[in-house]
């Protein structure tokens, strides 16, 4: 829409009629060259009758003038541009300026309102808090492509009315291909929209900062300053004024503004599900979207909530108006074509991260492409460390400034995550072959030093392979309960490295650490270990690994037997005893006997399973190993207890509990050889010792986070008592095993 007169003078004159013979209206050549519709009113009403040469070419190209034109509207530009004299660079007070309250109307530099905005009310709330401050400093951060910008502008068009002096606006440009505008390019647009002729315009750039915060002190002006890179390049704009706000934008945290200007820091996150759709619909028209729903909501989903993201998707759809949202989804959802699906010519996700890595450091963006080949979603310093061959500390400051672009987000204490979309980008980038293999070799390392706080005096799983790329540094557990907490979060990213390593054909790797969590499996052993045992056992075989292939086989076909499926454990334990005897590995074989006596004692065969116990307790004793001597007699008087022999379970029980070495510690072995004394002091007619050797089980299980045990020891007792804290407690052991942690 058109604003005012054309100007009698040249530039103004000559600017009105090239528009008008383009058939462009002021909004669309403001849309098309990049110079705000209120600047092209100022040019065309004279109150700038010599812009900058970039804004001409700018104007030039936008007009679709050939050289020729280009030149004139240059010429004429140039005559409208006065020579300052040198003491110009002194600010003269606002009173001698005359023409400085001549504009007609307050300014206005805003860019259109955002269209299709929607949802945000947590953040535009935020923004209207912070802003009620006196001379407030606004920080609107977030990750590319959030929506920073359209927040701000939706925010600034809907309040304009609590700004009567004025709205003004810049792109700084910080992460974008064209090059920062310097500080007076902003403040000769800045200037002339608060009255100041161009002659008048002090011709160095703190003469020029210092005038307009001179007339910004007296007025209530909203000042944006989009797309900052860092503090240094939004200072010398912030108005100063005590009436005035002041809202940045910027993909970087900027803690120096937030330090030294008191700036409120509201943050952007993606898009809920809800709010995502709701986008869609307002670029592709409700009745569309609410035909498919749910493939709405996936594309949402799949667009990780990020609105550049679904913009890019909207707009493929609008233009193929034949293609159904769930067709979209389908293609999104084939992640080696997802980033290349969701850029448009030169805007996307891909556009915007590239940018944002271009302003980091070499060594930083390094990094960001190493985490790349992270298999999982979270990784701490330690495993950042490994993936890039550097040490925690020098990873952690990596990963900080990381944080400080919005390239990857800290969850809790030392412990980070990328956007789907991010991690797709970081995964398209050049690690190195070696990345993988060494955060693998890095979990493998943790976790034995995991198994020996969790599990001290423990036989190792395994010896190392001969090409172990050791990490710079190893975590470090202080107790069990350390060791506990990093199984309980690394679990689900184990699993994803175990698949990494699968599909990477790094066999060595698989089966290691999927048995560096035997201690996780023994804590939780009904929690669906069997697939994975399954890949650790192919990978055995397929390393020609024989130790591994038995050790697998035995922890498996325990998990089996916990699950009832006794047939296919007792095939997979016949083997590993087998191998372990071909071997001539005496503490192999012992644990196979121990693992099939607990299947035979499943299908009821207490005696035969007492025999193999009995037979692995010899075996241990042969070999020295009082760990393994002392699990076989655990088992034994397990399967005693089972057969009613109460007397020999009580006696095997109480043997094996004085082979501890570390009084007052609690491990697995030791609260099922409690529970099995007090049930046998239960069954020789002892019921208040054996009730408290049962709650003494109970009590250690459940500080050593080991659930199943805890719910063993209290089903017991409530088998002799009706004490409404044991049903509780009870209860509340249940509830935890059957959550995944």
């Amino acid at each position: 829409m058109d604003t005012g007169t054309p100007d009698t003078g040249a530039f103004g004159a000559l600017l009105h009629s090239l528009r008008t013979r383009a058939g462009l209206s002021q909004e669309e050549l403001a849309h098309a060259s990049g110079v705000s519709v209120r600047a092209l009113s100022y040019m065309e009403r004279g109150h700038s009758r010599g812009p900058q040469r970039r804004t001409v070419q700018a104007l030039a190209k936008a007009l679709g003038l050939d050289e020729a034109g280009a030149r004139e509207l240059e010429h004429t530009a140039s005559l409208g541009r006065p020579r300052p004299a040198r003491t110009r660079d002194v600010v003269p007070p606002p009173a001698a300026l005359p023409d400085a309250d001549a504009h007609t109307g307050a300014p206005d530099l805003l860019p259109r309102a955002p269209r299709g905005f929607h949802g945000r009310a947590a953040e535009l709330a935020a923004l209207s808090r912070a802003a009620a401050d006196e001379a407030a400093v606004c920080l609107v951060i977030g990750p590319a492509g959030v929506g920073k910008t359209a927040l701000v502008l939706h925010w600034a068009h809907q309040g304009r009315a609590g700004f009567p002096d004025g709205c003004l606006y810049a792109d700084l440009r910080g992460f974008g291909d064209t090059g920062e505008p310097a500080l007076m390019e902003v403040l000769r647009e800045f200037l002339p929209a608060l009255g100041v002729p161009h002659g008048r315009i002090p011709e160095s750039a703190n003469g020029a900062a210092a005038l307009f915060r001179s007339l910004a002190a007296d007025r209530r002006l909203l000042v944006i300053l989009d797309n900052a890179r860092d503090s240094e390049q939004v200072r010398p704009l912030l108005p100063g004024g005590r009436r005035c706000v002041t809202v940045v934008t910027s993909r970087h945290r900027l803690p120096g503004l937030i330090v030294t200007d008191t700036a409120h820091p509201i943050a952007v996150d993606v898009l809920a599900p809800e709010d995502g759709t709701m986008l869609l619909a307002g670029v592709l028209g409700t009745e569309r979207v609410h035909a498919e729903p749910a493939a709405a909501r996936r594309l949402a989903e799949l667009c990780g909530g990020l609105p550049l993201a679904l913009r890019v998707a909207a707009a493929r759809l609008a233009q193929r108006p034949g293609w159904s949202l769930g067709e979209m989804a389908a293609e999104l959802s084939d992640e080696t074509r997802r980033l290349g699906l969701l850029d448009v010519e030169d805007t996307g996700v891909r556009a915007a991260l590239r940018v944002t890595l271009q302003q980091l450091p070499r060594h930083v963006a390094d990094q960001f492409a190493h985490l790349g080949r992270h298999p999982g979603t979270h990784v701490d310093r330690y495993a950042a460390a490994a993936l890039a061959g550097t040490d925690p500390a020098t990873a952690e400051d990596r990963l900080e400034r990381l944080a400080v672009a919005h390239l990857v987000t800290e969850t809790g204490p030392g412990r980070w995550t990328m956007h789907d979309l991010v991690r797709l980008y970081a995964r398209s980038m050049d690690a190195g072959p070696e990345a993988l293999t060494r955060v693998l070799d890095h979990y493998t390392a943790t976790a034995l030093a995991a198994v020996a706080a969790a599990e001290p005096g423990n036989e190792e799983c395994f010896p190392l392979p001969a090409d172990h790329l050791p990490p710079a540094a190893v975590r470090e557990f202080g107790d069990r309960s350390a060791a506990v907490a990093w199984y309980a979060a690394e679990r689900d990213d184990l699993t994803r490295a175990v698949a990494a390593a699968h599909a990477a054909g790094l066999h060595g790797r698989t089966w290691r650490i999927v048995l560096a969590l035997w201690p996780l499996i023994v804590w939780r052993v009904r929690d669906g270990w069997a697939p994975l045992l399954e890949t650790a056992l192919e990978a055995a075989r397929a390393d020609g690994d024989q130790h591994g292939e038995a050790r697998v086989l035995n922890v498996l076909g325990w998990v089996l037997t916990e699950e009832g499926r006794i047939a296919e454990a007792l095939t997979h334990l016949g083997a590993a005893s087998a191998l372990a005897s071909r071997a001539g590995d005496a503490v192999a074989e012992a644990n196979a006997l121990i693992v099939l006596a607990v299947a035979q004692a499943a299908l009821g065969s207490l005696d035969e399973a007492a025999e193999g116990c009995e037979r692995a307790v010899e075996l241990a004793r042969r070999a020295g190993d009082r760990t393994i001597e002392r699990l076989a007699m655990q088992h034994l008087a397990r399967h005693w207890a089972d057969a009613g022999k109460w007397r020999r379970a009580l006696d095997t029980a109480t043997e094996a509990l004085a082979f501890e070495d570390r009084p007052g510690t609690a491990d697995v072995p030791r609260v099922l050889l409690l529970m099995v004394r007090g049930e046998a002091l239960l069954g020789l007619g002892n019921e208040a010792e054996g009730i408290g050797q049962l709650d003494l089980a109970a009590r250690e299980a459940e500080s050593s986070g080991y659930e199943d045990g805890a719910v063993r020891a209290l089903g017991v007792l409530l088998r002799v008592s009706a004490d409404a804290g044991l049903r509780a407690r009870y209860d509340a052991a249940v509830a935890r095993l059957t959550t995944r942690t």
